[in-house]
């Protein structure tokens, strides 16, 4: 990791303040004051604070508004066409949802890219990690190309400076990153610039892997689970999410601090559970009944135990390009290490995450040593990264059409417990993953009726609001948009960029693979 001292987060440089605004509901939504702007030094802000407050009369929330440069509204700024195509409107929104190189400010949360950069829109006004990858399929098929260079090399700009990409460009993040897709939006790149493109980012992709991969050299049959890294039985070695910083995420507070007094009374230890919320949030799935033990509420939550299929097939991923990168530069031996690193992390996913009684790929408990229940969609990524048999293939493709094919698209998981990465909802990049995963197996119709009933769910939404969606309610045809912890957020990035690809498609009667 480099060695760099962490910028503060808003609850760090504000302390009371900062809780204060937060408990005292200042905002409906906790992430809008760490998104906000502090208009004088933090220090000298503090101390203004806790003199004014001693004052008769004194309204915090006046206070904050005085002294804070609050973020925009989510939407209040464009006015969407509904009378032009699904892909048009999407076109025209790619500059409203760009960001030019960030300056520096003292106070804000905002971690400075040094190049222009897409945010998914809606109350995410910074760049996300994983999103980033499904938002450039898009601009892939609008020719933005440069947007890509750009935003690539924003995130080897952040591997610099931190040794990984965190969540996303907000000192709320440092503390996790999410699922490791640096080396897909290399590869994407490749595509169009030439596989000399792989060599360019190899000293970052190796940085990355590194981040992934600190603590192996500690782990041992008494200690088989250091940072993210998990000792399975007979010395393999897989991967988990982690965060290192046991509290209330700042962006979250007022919902985490009641999720705290609720597990205080069951007796839950309030270090290991706001540990588990954090690595589920590293996963991307923040949240879902694929990381409780119980299958259902919150409290019982316990990401951290859990080894992701999903992740493992991303580092996989990540080791066959970094084996391509020494290729290309002749380091042989490097090449040779990251080929057997990847083959041993091939037969461990067949060996860990393949469940012969459901037929399906899931998650394995690194902690009960076994697998878990839920059958979810990130099962499927075994068949977008090419790790499964065609038998396997087979299983998961029944399966599928059988259980998570809905009218909207592809359902999330089969529980429902009113988490937002649950059924009901369908998220556009599980959408790319099946859909690619199908074709890669030669399940070309499948593949095609899902695509065709998510386009058609997103065409149905446009007209209905002038939006493109977070996420769907995939389920239920009556319904515009999905539910979850926060509000539907429009814009969307990740949306977007799956809705061209998938839409290009299907009018050029291509299915790339």
């Amino acid at each position: 990791m480099a060695n760099l001292t962490r910028p503060q987060s808003p609850d760090q440089l504000f302390g009371e303040l900062y809780r204060a605004v937060q408990l005292g509901q200042v905002f409906t939504d906790s992430k809008t004051f760490v998104d906000c702007v502090p208009k004088m030094v933090p220090a000298h802000l503090i101390a203004l604070y806790e003199s004014e407050k001693q004052k008769p009369g004194f309204d915090l929330s006046a206070f904050v508004h005085e002294h804070f440069v609050l973020p925009p509204k989510p939407g209040s700024d464009y006015v969407s066409d509904t009378s032009i195509p699904t892909a048009e409107h999407i076109n025209r929104l790619w500059d409203w949802l760009a960001r030019s190189a960030d300056p520096q400010v003292e106070g804000s949360s905002r971690i400075p890219l040094p190049h222009p950069y897409i945010v998914p829109g809606g109350r995410f006004r910074e760049i996300f990690y994983w999103d980033t990858y499904y938002t450039m399929l898009g601009l892939q098929e609008a020719g933005r190309m440069d947007l890509i260079r750009s935003m690539l090399d924003n995130f080897a700009y952040l591997i610099d400076l931190f040794g990984y990409v965190p969540n996303g460009n907000r000192t709320y993040f440092l503390s996790r990153s999410q699922p490791p897709y640096f080396a897909l939006m290399v590869q994407l790149l490749a595509e169009t610039d030439g596989p000399d493109v792989l060599s360019n980012y190899l000293p970052q992709l190796q940085r990355e892997y590194d981040f992934w991969m600190q603590g192996r050299n500690a782990l041992t049959d008494d200690r088989p689970i250091v940072r993210r890294v998990v000792q399975v039985p007979d010395q393999g070695i897989l991967n988990r999410h982690w965060d290192d910083t046991p509290t209330i995420r700042p962006e979250a507070y007022r919902v985490e601090a009641e999720l705290a007094d609720e597990a205080q009374k069951l007796g839950i230890d309030l270090e290991a559970l706001h540990t588990h919320v954090r690595a589920a949030c590293e996963s991307g799935w923040d949240f879902s009944s694929r990381w409780f033990s119980d299958g259902k509420t919150m409290t019982s939550i316990h990401a951290a135990d859990i080894v992701p299929v999903d992740l493992n097939c991303a580092l996989y991923f990540l080791e066959i390009t970094l084996r391509d990168a020494y290729r290309q530069t002749s380091l042989i031996i490097d090449a040779e290490k990251m080929e057997q690193a990847a083959a041993a992390r091939k037969e461990q996913i067949q060996t860990f995450f393949w469940n012969e009684h459901t037929r399906f790929f899931h998650d394995y408990d690194a902690v009960a040593g076994r697998l878990t229940p839920a059958i979810t969609l990130a099962g499927v990524a075994p068949l977008f990264f090419k790790l499964a048999s065609p038998e396997q293939a087979s299983h998961i493709h029944n399966r599928l059409k059988t259980d998570f094919l809905k009218e909207g698209g592809w359902v999330t998981t089969l529980v429902n417990t009113g988490q937002q990465w649950d059924w009901p909802n369908g998220w556009a990049p599980l959408q790319w993953i099946v859909y690619k995963g199908l074709l890669n197996y030669g399940f070309t119709e499948t593949a095609r009726e899902g695509r065709d009933r998510w386009l058609a769910l997103n065409d149905k939404v446009f007209k209905a609001s002038g939006k493109m969606m977070e996420k769907y309610n995939v389920v239920d045809a009556a319904l515009t948009t999905g539910g979850g912890k926060y509000p539907n957020q429009d814009g969307f990035g990740w949306t977007n960029g799956v809705y061209l690809r998938m839409v290009n498609d299907s009018e050029n009667g291509l299915e790339r693979v």
